[in-house]
């Protein structure tokens, strides 16, 4: 049995991967189960490594912080990825209001963190880590430790908070909701309503007959217009076509066009006449419409091509084909000349068969291409944040030099990339699948390790007058600032319910009470809002984590 003894007990490289190993699949496994409908998920590798570590498992300290430090590096970077090519975007128009309230949120729980930490003589390493269980922000928790390893401070203190806080974390918010819910909410406040997307794809056929624009080719029309509009097909005598921006129109003729709804009106009176067809109905059947010509969706999956103005590669005229709509990340855009085309954007392409053959080859539709991971973005984007990560800067009234650590350089380059890369030809594009492996393996690696290191104390710190204490405050970081800036949302803004609490589960970091608000809650408003809200929240906590300590102890 000493083969057995040496296999979990006595420190080694062999053993330091087995228990990690043996934590993660335990807590993997009970995130599975669901208790009155929520389900820790991930977290429960947390706990086990609590447990692991009260029960006196322990690993070699050196592979600890190193296991800790990759795996929160994955998880940060892969997350950054993720959520980069909508982070900016998040902040259009009706975006801007939802991350305006979210950062209410993400503000008043600094502002109480530091009220508390005064008030109740609770330290401030402690109160950051019970901050960031009470927002369920693991990345947070991170930078928190690596800042106060920088300061040459005891590092391991956030992590007990963070875990005595982080179940009311999960908890709270959901209360939030249910709160708000009975104490405001009415039957119809729930009921779906349709909302007006100014901007999403529309269809409508129109006939010309303004006579200013007879006898003038689509080029010219284009630019004597201000809408943005692509002219699907074209029929005349009976006939079908794709039309070239070069193709004049005629009086008489019938046009599908692909525009933003908002700009309907405006092309009705550029054309002539709007026909009252719907042509937005998802059970139109195209091939039978069109007869001589075909419809289908193409792949883009050329490494060149990704980067690239879909107007440069001039397909319209080389080949006789139209592009309708282009879909990204599950998002339906118009297909103008400006658009810039990513790897792994779906074309929906009409035209003659023999066409859409030549089309095929020039975007690629090398699905099978798409599922092999890019491992160079992701390591040459780990090097980039980690460099961004070591760099210091100063901030007035912080006398130590700021870094933004293993946690905050990461989650920047891989917002960076995402959002930009493919405006630099670098291709970002991973698959949904290979993002979540990452980011999983990332973040049950760097819970393990975080459980195992502070479960030595954890019981000890709970079963004090100190961790009733620790409790009530993690609920109240949790439960205070959401419901204050959901009933400002709701009863003040006029925000409809859903929208309302899908802001309030992305401001806290919480896809826990995301999916309890998904299952009570009709409409798919809850998850627009928090991808809407989520990045600039989880970026920011990273930033406040770090500066909180800076400033005060600094």
């Amino acid at each position: 049995m000493e083969w057995l003894y040496s296999l979990f007990l006595e420190h080694s490289a062999l053993q330091a991967v087995v228990v990690l190993s043996l934590i993660s699949a335990v807590g993997l496994g009970l995130g599975r189960v669901h208790f009155w409908g929520v389900s820790l998920g991930v977290t429960f590798v947390f706990f086990t490594g609590i447990l692991a570590g009260h029960l006196g498992l322990s690993v070699d300290p050196q592979m600890l912080n190193y296991a800790e430090s990759f795996g929160l590096v994955i998880f940060v970077y892969s997350l950054g990825l993720q959520v980069g090519p909508g982070f900016f975007s998040s902040f259009r128009k009706g975006g801007v209001t939802l991350n305006m309230l979210a950062l209410g949120v993400v503000l008043l729980g600094t502002l109480l963190t530091v009220v508390a930490s005064y008030a109740t003589g609770v330290s401030l390493p402690d109160m950051v880590g019970i901050l960031c269980g009470a927002t369920t922000n693991t990345p947070a928790l991170g930078a928190a430790q690596q800042t106060l390893k920088q300061m040459g401070l005891e590092s391991s203190t956030p992590a007990l908070g963070c875990a005595v806080a982080y179940p009311m974390g999960v908890v709270g918010v959901i209360l939030a909701v249910l709160l708000i819910r009975k104490a405001l909410v009415r039957k119809e406040d729930l009921e779906i309503k349709e909302k007006d997307d100014a901007n999403k794809t529309y269809i409508a056929a129109f006939q010309v007959h303004n006579p200013a624009i007879f006898d003038k080719s689509i080029k010219d029309i284009a630019h004597m217009s201000y809408p943005k509009f692509v002219i699907s097909r074209l029929w005349r005598d009976g006939h079908v076509s794709i039309p070239t921006s070069d193709k004049v129109l005629k009086e008489g003729d019938r046009l599908l066009v692909i525009t933003a709804e908002k700009d309907a009106l405006a092309l009705t009176v550029l054309f002539g006449e709007q026909e009252n067809t719907d042509w937005n109905k998802e059970d139109i059947d195209w091939n039978a419409i069109d007869s001589e010509l075909v419809s289908q969706r193409i792949v883009v999956t050329r490494p060149e091509l990704n980067g690239k103005k879909l107007g440069s590669l001039r397909l319209r005229n080389h080949y006789g084909i139209n592009i309708s709509r282009v879909y990204r990340s599950g998002v339906q855009l118009l297909a103008t000349p400006e658009l810039i085309l990513q790897l792994g954007d779906r074309l929906t392409v009409v035209g003659e068969k023999a066409a859409i053959l030549n089309v095929e080859k020039v975007l690629g539709n090398a699905i099978k291409s798409l599922k092999e991971p890019n491992l160079v973005v992701i390591f040459i984007g780990i090097v980039l944040g980690l460099a961004l990560g070591a760099i210091p800067f100063s901030i007035p009234g912080v006398s130590t030099p700021v870094k933004l650590g293993l946690a905050g350089g990461p989650i920047i380059v891989g917002i960076l990339l995402g959002t930009f890369g493919p405006r630099i030809h670098m291709i970002t594009y991973t698959t949904r699948s290979a993002n979540l492996m990452l980011r999983a393996l990332g973040l049950s690696l760097y819970l393990a390790c975080l459980g195992l290191d502070a479960g030595a104390h954890f019981f000890d710190t709970v079963f004090r007058p100190e961790g009733l204490l620790w409790i009530a405050l993690g609920a109240g970081l949790t439960i205070i600032p959401t419901v204050l800036v959901g009933f400002v949302a709701f009863k003040m803004m006029k925000i409809d319910f859903g929208t309302v609490s899908g802001m309030l589960c992305g401001s806290m970091a919480n896809p826990m009470a995301l999916n309890y608000t998904n299952d009570t809650i009709p409409g798919d408003n809850p998850s627009v809002a928090y991808a809407t809200v989520y990045p600039l929240c989880m970026f920011l906590r990273v930033i406040i984590a770090q500066v909180l300590l800076m400033f005060f102890l600094g």
